[in-house]
């Protein structure tokens, strides 16, 4: 989900950098800072997928069973 809306801002800003002055390049610069946000965020879950992986062998939801104890 929050992929979908951190690229729905990217789209925003580069269709209000058209709308504009073009020689202004802020959207531009907005849209390459979100970008590095959400794949900032694709890694951190990764590693949390991974994390669990070799902690239980699995990721199944049913069988991880980590905030029981």
């Amino acid at each position: 989900g929050i992929e979908l809306m951190l690229n729905s801002v990217n789209v925003n800003l580069a269709a209000f950098w058209r709308y504009g002055d073009v020689t202004n390049i802020a959207g531009q610069v907005f849209a390459i800072i979100v970008f590095a946000v959400a794949a900032a965020e694709v890694s951190v879950g990764l590693a949390l997928v991974i994390s669990v992986y070799r902690r239980r062998n699995t990721v199944i939801a049913d069988e991880i069973d980590l905030m029981k104890w």
